[in-house]
């Protein structure tokens, strides 16, 4: 049994409690918020007797001895939250996104080696049944060499919260989805970024609710971002809608179940033919906040790095915050291994 502390008990902890209901072998044996009306709620909600609650991680962490802690706390705090767990001994499962600055996420990339600890971050969205499928499609040269991915992110939520008062909201809080997303399709790291941000009229965030961006991928894929979250009607999925291009054909996925590809077959008078993605594989992991916990939870018991390892995530990551120096300079941002090293000329 995986002893778990969950830190922060606002609105995603309940995705978190709801995949630990389903998968079992975790025991929750503390609930930590400031706030603890929010974690006594919890408890009661998911039927949680035996969990302690409090409002001090370390505090929580002396008393219960867990073997990991769950962050969802907001992005100011994680870096605070996740030295603690780290530092401490606890495996950390992290919200997105995993910092709220590179440089506190390399920090925590630090400590947690120094700790000898997993470090893994929710990127739920690369555990969606259509993201594996088209990877796999991808993987297996259906489209040839890529040229392009395209993808359009459109909702309106209105949150209230923490959200509505963030700088870059968008690009910071949401678009690291799709940016993880684009980067394991394009299975490239960033070279360069064109971003453009702005807060659309009657925007009821504070900063940044819509953006455009353009990455250039090594290799050559051009990957194309437009969003916005204070667009009201006609929304996208969560997962955005998607165009892929390569040297030999097209696959379009609407976010859900919808995926289609064409492929240009020599001879045929229309040039192209249609292709079927395959279904799931049986070794998929699936199942969004429940794929990523699973992964975590077997990632302590064996010692092997999940698929969302901070030292991996942090370059997506990347792509946010080159993203965002885009913005500021309105000047394009060049990586350098992944990581922001400077504005172009």
């Amino acid at each position: 049994m995986v002893r778990v502390v969950l830190a922060g008990c606002g609105m995603m902890s309940a995705d978190f409690l709801q995949a630990v209901a389903e998968i079992g072998g975790i025991d929750v044996v503390g609930l930590v918020d400031p706030a603890l009306c929010r974690a006594q709620e919890r408890r009661s909600e998911f039927n949680l007797p035996q969990a302690a609650v409090g409002p001090d991680l370390l505090t929580m962490i002396d008393q219960e001895h867990p073997h990991a802690v769950f962050d969802i706390v907001v992005p100011l705090a994680r870096h605070r939250v996740g030295v603690i767990a780290l530092s401490h001994g606890c495996h950390l499962l992290s919200e997105k996104p995993m910092a709220d600055s590179m440089a506190n996420a390399r920090d925590l990339i630090r400590v947690g080696v120094s700790a000898r600890r997993i470090h893994a971050v929710v990127q739920n969205r690369r555990y969606h049944p259509g993201v594996r499928r088209i990877v796999r499609f991808l993987r297996d040269g259906h489209l040839g060499r890529l040229t392009g991915i395209y993808c359009d992110f459109f909702q309106g939520p209105h949150f209230g919260g923490f959200r509505e008062e963030m700088q870059h909201v968008l690009l910071l809080d949401m678009a690291i989805h799709t940016f993880d997303i684009g980067r394991l399709f394009a299975d490239a790291l960033p070279q360069s970024v064109w971003c453009r941000e702005w807060n659309p009229s009657k925007s009821w965030y504070a900063h940044g609710a819509a953006a455009i961006a353009v990455f250039e991928m090594i290799g050559g894929v051009i990957f194309s971002y437009r969003g916005s979250w204070c667009a009201e009607g006609l929304a996208t999925s969560s997962q955005s809608t998607w165009r892929i291009t390569g040297e030999c054909g097209t696959l379009l996925w609407d976010g859900g179940d919808n995926i289609r590809a064409e492929v240009h077959e020599p001879g045929l008078s229309s040039g192209c033919k249609p292709v079927a993605v395959p279904p799931l594989d049986p070794a998929d992991r699936v199942g969004g906040h429940r794929g990523v916990i699973e992964d975590f939870v077997n990632s302590i018991r064996t010692g092997q790095l999940p698929e969302t390892a901070a030292s991996e995530n942090i370059k997506s990551l990347a792509m946010v915050f080159g993203a965002i120096r885009s913005a500021e300079t309105g000047k394009v941002s060049v990586f350098c291994e992944g990581d922001l090293a400077r504005e172009s000329e």
